[in-house]
């Protein structure tokens, strides 16, 4: 996996012509800006960043993510953020469109301040790709179109009020997709179960080989949450039809998966950032799940 690009490195690899000097504070109180998608690069590499970006794609691709790929063949809103390794890929045909991108600093300024990580669309495990219909379209695009004019204006606190059009554009986007939430009177069964998914995806995603999984098995999940093992395994399997070891084996997997097909770890250095201490326990893990051995996995990449 690619090591995490900073916004100095987005920079650096993503030279745009009318693009004002780069500066990690450019606004006072944090980093944004909002160009043009063109040009466009055919593939972004895979990895996290560590800033934020609201992206308006028009023509064809896909977004790629650590379990899944989607294509994108209409216009599409994404949201990315430093939790969710990504790329995207260009297809055939022109690309258009728009993006922003901001650090956290820049929108929780003010009364806002410890919301942004709580978003939904930037969530781990949440839907990032928001296709859009004509009148979708239109709106989200003239928010952008009116994001560019002020920042290429001379308005005194024209970030004041670019911080306002991106908490719009956030909202008018969630409006768009509603995001389920959970009851307020949810039992202790669910948040239980809540709380060890959140748990489990705090793990993720190993970002170089030195790095490890601290928890692999339910007694440490339940120890971490402060319950016994069986209350744990009875609420996970109540709430979600699973068991606790299967859910931490399937998300141990999908990450698997992806260091094969991101990465040129060795099949070692993999085991060993997964928390395996033979490499042999992880190609029988592999096998067991997939019916393939990770060397056959990657080689089939």
């Amino acid at each position: 996996m690619e090591p995490i690009e900073t916004l100095a490195d987005f920079y650096r690899r993503h030279p745009v012509n009318d693009q004002t000097e780069f500066a990690e504070n450019n606004t006072g109180q944090g980093h944004f800006n909002v160009f043009l998608r063109q040009p466009c690069l055919n593939r972004s590499p895979f990895g996290r960043r560590d800033f934020y970006k609201v992206t308006l794609i028009t023509g064809q691709g896909k977004m790629i993510y650590t379990d899944q790929e989607i294509p994108v063949n209409r216009p599409a809103l994404v949201f990315s953020s430093p939790a969710v390794p990504s790329a995207w890929e260009s297809g055939p045909g022109p690309q258009g469109g728009c993006f922003c991108l901001f650090t956290q600093a820049f929108i929780e300024a003010g009364e806002y301040k410890g919301r942004l990580p709580d978003f939904p669309l930037f969530q781990p495990g949440e839907r990032h790709v928001l296709e859009l219909d004509d009148t979708q379209y239109l709106l989200v695009s003239g928010i952008m179109d009116r994001m560019r004019e002020v920042m290429a204006s001379d308005y005194r606190v024209k970030y004041d009020m670019l911080r306002s059009y991106l908490r719009v554009l956030m909202h008018e986007a969630l409006m768009m997709s509603p995001v389920p939430m959970v009851e307020s009177h949810a039992g202790a069964a669910a948040r239980i179960t809540a709380q060890f998914l959140a748990m489990l995806e705090e793990q993720f995603p190993i970002d170089s080989p030195e790095q490890s999984l601290l928890l692999r098995t339910p007694a440490e999940f339940a120890e971490g949450l402060a319950v016994h093992t069986n209350h744990l395994n009875r609420s996970v399997k109540t709430v979600t039809g699973r068991t606790t070891s299967r859910l931490i084996s399937d998300r141990i997997l999908k990450e698997a998966q992806a260091l094969l097909k991101h990465t040129d770890w060795s099949i070692a250095q993999i085991a060993g950032g997964l928390g395996f201490e033979e490499p042999a326990y992880f190609t029988n893990f592999f096998k067991k799940y997939t019916g393939a051995s990770p060397a056959h996995m990657r080689a089939s990449v």
